[in-house]
């Protein structure tokens, strides 16, 4: 190293020194790319490394990012991928769809879109806008476009992946070239985004430097923490587990209180809890039963060798169907009545519903052995609730408030895969996986906004977490409840505490919906009907809306009467009134985490 009039002093360079001594020509590489990267960093104006540095390597590869998503789970691949692709060398730039000007779709040279779907094949809120422009009529030619596209989706709903399935199409017949094929990602997702984004940085052409990111991945963490997932799930203990509804309800809800304890984890009221589950022992003997097999043979899975048994009961989905399940298996079967039922929407849709894979063993039997009954079967993901908790009241704990789904069908009761097994089989002490789900698109606003909150039955539980938190920040700014269930007596949930909020202040109003405590059924939408004039001004006072529950009736009737209320009271056409609720959307003061 030469110490000619060197810009460091002395004991900078003793310590450069020390460092170089026994570095690898691997490392003296990475070193080489960290400094450029820094330098570019604190020079963003010097062309000397951004479009030619010092080793006179080429200019960065252009590439956008575009993602659309509900809960958050496009925003992380998109920000992984982000900060992937600028290690290596690539110029990269990452937008939400709804921050994206879809002139610029002519200037781009490389294109990637994460995209989930929502709903009954819609994409989300932040994509709408992209999504319009793409698929219609002023979409336009994009003949030097590369792109690609991953899906994300749910394969349990009818229309899986649809917005992604719209936006790929409408890049296709704009000329853009492909530089993959479309990727659909189920629930169940990490492994296939991880293979898109393999094969997107194999095909893109890059002028990389000599730089190789392996090296020094670090995926955002310092080197001593650990960074919880659902591919690594932290193996926390169960506090507290009590039944919150009463005797005479026919629902089981349990809170539950799950400790943190050294696992340096946190989250935000909004956020979800991911938990690893396993499907119900009763429901895995009864389907070695009808195949006959004892269950200890080892096999080949996506998790590596295991019993039979144990892929059953920890690893594939069993206790619901899917629409590709269903198609697997009559090709298998080759039953002309399931082939019947697969080809017919309305069949299909009615059997889906309420029905398992024992349903297809017992009613459309065929000659199939193990592996080929795995094949059939989607990866078991994990189960998310919404926490009900705030880490600024609770500490290194999380809450969540879980309903136990029991039903009987055909004279066999069916248990949910992980609503059972926390109400039946994990008790106080027990050990559980469990990982934080961000949802950054249910938050509380930043500033003093008042909001209308409104669930129905464990729709309820992000409230709780949004109470205790701004208690526990002393913000008294109105906030307004609307709860429903079916029993004032029996399923009020945690009402002690909603009391002690209105009492102290830090509620302004609630309204209650009990369906079942009169003749005439009274739901969540009756009761803001009810309050629409009251409900407008506060919407014209700049409050955040948010809801909570069930998507295909609660949610869909609530932003039905949202809707109506807007136009009445606002005294505009059902067209404005849907351009003021789509503005509200776009404002983030209607939120939803509906599922």
């Amino acid at each position: 190293m030469s110490k000619i009039l060197p810009p460091l002093n002395q004991p900078q360079l003793k310590s450069l020194e020390e460092l170089t001594a026994k570095l690898t020509n691997d490392q003296i590489i990475w070193l080489n790319g960290y400094f450029q990267g820094l330098y570019a960093g604190q020079h963003p104006g010097n062309k000397s490394i951004t479009e030619g540095n010092i080793n006179g390597e080429p200019s960065k590869t252009p590439l956008t990012i575009l993602y659309g998503t509900h809960t958050g789970r496009s925003e992380k691949i998109a920000r992984e991928l982000h900060e992937e692709v600028k290690i290596k060398n690539f110029d990269s730039t990452l937008n939400a769809m709804d921050q994206y000007n879809v002139r610029n779709l002519k200037k781009e040279k490389n294109l990637l879109i994460i995209v989930s779907t929502h709903g009954e094949g819609e994409p989300p809120l932040m994509a709408e806008d992209f999504h319009s422009y793409i698929t219609g009529k002023r979409a336009p030619k994009l003949e030097g476009l590369n792109y690609s596209v991953l899906a994300l989706g749910d394969k349990s709903y009818k229309f899986y992946c649809k917005a992604g399935e719209d936006i790929n199409q409408a890049l296709n017949r704009a000329g853009a070239k492909a530089i993959t094929e479309l990727i659909k990602c189920d629930v169940d997702y990490q492994n296939d985004a991880d293979h898109w984004k393999q094969e997107v940085l194999k095909h893109l052409k890059s002028n990389q430097s000599s730089v190789d990111p392996t090296i020094y991945h670090t995926d955002n963490q310092t080197e001593t923490s650990i960074s919880y997932s659902r591919k690594n799930p932290f193996e926390a203990t169960i506090l507290d587990k009590i039944r919150i509804t009463g005797r005479d309800s026919d629902k089981e809800v349990y809170h539950i209180e799950i400790s943190l304890e050294e696992s340096g984890i946190s989250y935000k009221p909004g956020d979800s809890l991911g938990v690893i589950t396993q499907n119900p022992e009763s429901l895995v003997a009864q389907i070695l039963s009808a195949l006959n097999d004892e269950g200890s043979e080892l096999l080949d899975t996506h998790s590596g060798k295991i019993s039979f048994r144990q892929a059953l009961l920890h690893h594939y989905e069993i206790t619901i169907l899917t629409r590709e399940i269903i198609e697997k298996y009559a090709a298998k079967s080759k039953n002309k009545e399931l082939t019947n039922i697969v080809g017919d929407e309305k069949k299909l849709d009615t059997y889906l519903y309420g029905h398992d894979v024992l349903d297809l063993l017992h009613e459309f039997p065929c000659k199939i052995n193990a592996i080929e009954f795995l094949d059939i079967l989607r990866p078991l993901p994990p189960r998310l609730y919404s926490i009900s908790s705030s880490q600024e009241v609770v500490g290194e704990e999380v809450h969540i408030t879980v309903s136990k789904v029991h039903y009987q069908n055909k004279g066999r009761e069916r248990l949910g895969a992980c609503s059972g097994y926390l109400a039946e089989q994990l008790e106080k002490n027990n050990k559980i996986l469990i990982y934080i789900e961000q949802n950054p698109n249910f938050r509380l606003p930043d500033n003093d906004s008042p909001i209308i909150m409104v669930g129905a039955g464990t729709g309820i539980a992000p409230y709780r977490a949004f109470m205790q938190q701004r208690a526990a920040t002393n913000q008294k700014n109105k906030t307004w409840l609307f709860f429903g269930d079916r029993n004032f007596s029996s399923d009020f949930l945690y009402q002690t505490e909603w009391q002690k909020y209105l009492k102290d202040g830090q509620l302004s109003k609630i309204d209650l919906a009990f369906s079942r405590d009169q003749k005439e059924k009274i739901y969540v939408q009756h009761q803001i009907e009810k309050q629409q004039k009251k409900i407008f001004k506060w919407l014209e006072n700049n409050a955040v809306f948010y809801l909570c529950g069930d998507m295909k009736t609660m949610a869909k009737d609530v932003e039905s009467t949202l809707l109506s209320i807007i136009e009445k009271q606002g005294g505009i056409t059902q067209k404005k009134a849907m351009e003021y609720l789509k503005k509200l959307k776009k404002e983030r003061r209607f939120l939803a985490d509906v599922y």
